[in-house]
């Protein structure tokens, strides 16, 4: 069974007066650079891109407890952020009746009928806010005491590919790219994609992509196995980030269409005596621990659920089957939101693997 050194509980709604998160397990004495988690945070914010929700929120972070001044202080790390930008009315004529691929008909089922949607309620990609605060807060704590250092960007828009690390990773591109509000490690593909998120927007659409992360300095034999190993910890984490569906390490599926000869990534010695593979196939990981080479993964998320276009759907208190024409404030994609995401989570798997034993 996995283990966690850390755990932590989110709270709130999208229109709640206030969302907060709940963090134990960070360690005392841990120096947090709060302008630094503040930029961190605000990469996820929505953009002025015409593709980009209209919600603008300030997502000013108020530390509760878990700090004396900057450093943590061993007890339970409490966060709030405040919701300043609601608009709960978008909602009223979805009551009772669930968004296709929404998590509105689960909740309905979980917590009756009484349970309020509007923006999505505690599902709401709002909460990956909170997402933000913890996975920064342990990216600074990797990258100050293991050197370990985590970046992600966007590699697909629809069916669209851009630069992947499969393609071969540079380090320096990795890490610099996320400061983009539109991170690519090839910037001639923003163009185009941008026309395919627009032509989606255009038709009261939207569009999916897919996110890569890469980490490097993970030192050969870092993590351990099975549920504990670093495909394990890192696809929980990421799993519960909404509206992804998938996940793979290095090729991924495409492994499958190789044979072994191809598929091994062949040691050797470099310049300095250290064992490098020629290949990365396998992301940097063998048997759930880290094998020296950058850790690379790939993310796929759904299009965005809230379209314009009219859907089918059922109405849950009058057992009909009815049509609705979602209104509201909505991203027609969220790829680009969900870069710092996906790296908070996997920074929050990396760093509770350091306090599991490494």
């Amino acid at each position: 069974m996995l283990k966690n050194a850390i755990n932590y509980k989110i709270n709130g709604t999208s229109h709640s007066h206030s969302i907060s998160i709940e963090i134990e397990g960070i360690p005392s004495g841990k120096a947090i650079n709060f302008d630094m988690l503040d930029s961190f945070l605000s990469r996820r914010k929505a953009s002025s891109n015409s593709f980009s929700t209209s919600r603008k929120e300030a997502d000013n972070i108020k530390f509760l407890s878990g700090f004396n001044g900057n450093i943590t202080n061993g007890d339970k790390i409490v966060a709030e952020i405040e919701n300043t930008n609601k608009r709960s009315n978008d909602y009223d004529n979805l009551k009772y009746c669930p968004r296709p691929s929404h998590a509105d008909f689960v909740a309905y089922s979980k917590y009756g009928l009484d349970y309020d949607v509007s923006g999505g309620g505690k599902f709401s990609g709002r909460m990956t806010a909170l997402m933000c605060v913890i996975g920064g807060i342990c990216k600074q704590i990797l990258k100050n005491e293991k050197n370990i250092e985590v970046g992600a960007y966007i590699s697909a828009i629809g069916s669209l590919q851009g630069k992947s690390y499969k393609s071969g990773v540079v380090k320096d591109e990795v890490l610099s790219c996320p400061q983009d509000v539109f991170p690519l490690l090839d910037s001639n593909y923003k163009e185009s994609m941008f026309d395919v998120i627009l032509n989606a927007k255009e038709q009261g659409d939207s569009i999916g992509g897919i996110v890569e992360c890469c980490a490097f300095n993970l030192e050969s034999g870092f993590a351990d196995t099975f549920s504990d190993g670093l495909e394990s910890r890192i696809s929980s984490e990421v799993f519960a980030i909404p509206a992804v569906k998938g996940v793979e390490f290095g090729d991924g599926f495409n492994i499958t269409k190789m044979l072994g000869s191809e598929a091994n990534d062949c040691f050797f010695y470099d310049a300095d005596g250290n064992v490098k593979t020629n290949t990365n196939h396998n992301g940097g990981i063998n048997g759930g621990m880290a094998n020296g080479m950058p850790l690379c993964l790939a993310v796929a998320f759904k299009p965005t659920p809230s379209i314009s276009k009219i859907q089918n759907t059922v109405n849950l208190k009058t057992k009909e089957n009815v049509k609705i024409k979602i209104e509201g404030r909505h991203d027609a994609c969220i790829v680009p939101r969900a870069v710092v995401v996906v790296e908070a989570m996997v920074c929050l798997a990396l760093y509770n693997a350091v306090l599991c034993g490494g």
